[in-house]
């Protein structure tokens, strides 16, 4: 097997909880965003921008779809003869499959695909994050400080540190202390979940933290500490633009709307650096006489009759005359109807919105702000007609017509 410079592991195996009703039958990585795109076009187009062509996707929770949505891995110029993006679930043993029981640990369960390409770094990546990143430059980073671990990190307002990993370091960039989410944090610099190793030293302590029966085998809690306690040289990489780590429902809507916003450079369509999608070809969207479209995105696929404001509309969905769609997200193949109103929603794949239907609410309405929040419809369900859903509701069956909730 001809050497690689570097491997990227793409940790793509959460169950993603906090998405709740999103995740139920799909994978994190697997759901949609920004219109034609999934989570994981993110990490896997950077990975193709940056020139790295070896790529193991660890999966776990609900694979299937996300398996077949990756394919080969030829929409993002990844299906090589050598190299090229593998599907990696947990290893199966003699004895079974032992599931990854933390970051680290899957890493540790695929120390021979990693060595099948004998590197001389290994990338590590998350899939949840929205961002695009070079990250050859992180590499050359890496190489030129001859660090063990380089660590990409993000500066973020220090009332919300506690809510990172926090890097502290010197003034050369080099990590002296790492702490996990710190009550009285000493800097502002959190850690992006995305690290470069040289694999001799990462594989050497992968094995001695598999042999730690105290390890939960999570990068942050585990292997970096141990690292560092070692006196291993740690570099923090620093990022500037644009990052958001996806893993509530909020924080999905939120980095959806940013698509929407003049002021934030996301152009997913940049020729020089290009967000891939595997999404299949569909004719383009239409737009009736009697819509009205105000700062939304919508996609091909599409057909739209009514009112839209501040939304983006997924592939093949429809919205019919006198219905409206604001703020809120509409994924694949949902239908809203005449007279139906969807205000600060998520409204999931295949789900119909019955005619004169009221989903969700906006801030001003809700009777106490602190009780507010995003609605989020699960797949495939129907909404009734008439019905009406207050705000920050889950909804995870179908609504009977006229039905409040």
């Amino acid at each position: 097997m001809k050497k690689t410079e570097c491997v990227a592991m793409l940790l793509a195996g959460g169950q993603g909880s906090r998405l709740y009703t999103l995740t139920q039958k799909i994978a994190k990585p697997a759901v949609p965003f920004g219109g034609k795109y999934r989570i994981i076009d993110f990490p896997l187009s950077n990975c193709a921008n940056s020139g790295i062509d070896t790529v193991g996707i660890l999966t776990q929770y609900q694979p299937l779809e996300l398996s077949d949505y990756v394919g080969s891995g030829k929409h993002w110029d990844l299906d090589r003869l050598s190299g090229g993006v593998h599907i990696l679930p947990p290893y199966q043993q003699s004895k079974g499959a032992d599931w990854y029981k933390g970051t680290a640990n899957a890493i540790y369960q695929n120390i021979n695909f990693i060595e099948r390409y004998d590197p001389e770094y290994v990338l590590i990546l998350s899939g949840d994050h929205i961002y695009k990143m070079d990250y050859s430059k992180m590499i050359a980073d890496h190489r030129a400080t001859d660090s063990d671990c380089t660590i990409a990190v993000l500066e973020v307002p220090l009332e919300e540190a506690s809510r990172f990993g926090i890097m502290n370091t010197n003034p050369d960039g080099s990590i002296y202390e790492f702490e996990e989410k710190p009550k009285n944090p000493k800097s502002n610099l959190a850690s992006m979940g995305i690290y470069v190793f040289k694999w001799d030293k990462l594989r050497k302590y992968l094995i001695e933290d598999e042999q730690n029966e105290n390890s939960s085998g999570d990068f942050g809690k585990d292997v970096l500490p141990a690292m560092l306690n070692d006196g291993c040289k740690m570099t923090a990489y620093r990022f500037s633009d644009y990052w958001k780590d996806v893993g509530t429902i909020a924080s999905l809507w939120d980095a959806n709307l940013d698509l929407l916003n003049p002021k934030i450079d996301l152009n997913l369509a940049d020729p020089k650096w290009k967000i891939y999608s595997g999404t299949q070809g569909l004719p383009p969207q239409y737009i009736g006489e009697t819509a009205e479209v105000e700062n939304s995105l919508v996609t091909v696929g599409c057909n739209v009759y009514g009112k839209l404001d501040f939304s983006v509309l997924f592939e093949d969905v429809t919205v019919e005359e006198g219905a409206s769609v604001e703020y809120s997200l509409i994924m694949p193949g949902s239908v809203i109807k005449k007279g139906a109103k969807v205000r600060y929603s998520i409204v999931a794949e295949n789900t119909v919105v019955e005619e004169n239907a009221m989903v969700g609410e906006s801030p001003e309405e809700a009777e106490d702000i602190n009780s507010w929040g995003i609605t989020v419809i699960g797949d495939g369900l129907k909404i009734g007609k008439g019905a009406k859903i207050s705000a920050d509701k889950m909804i995870t069956k179908d609504i009977e017509d006229g039905e409040t909730v």
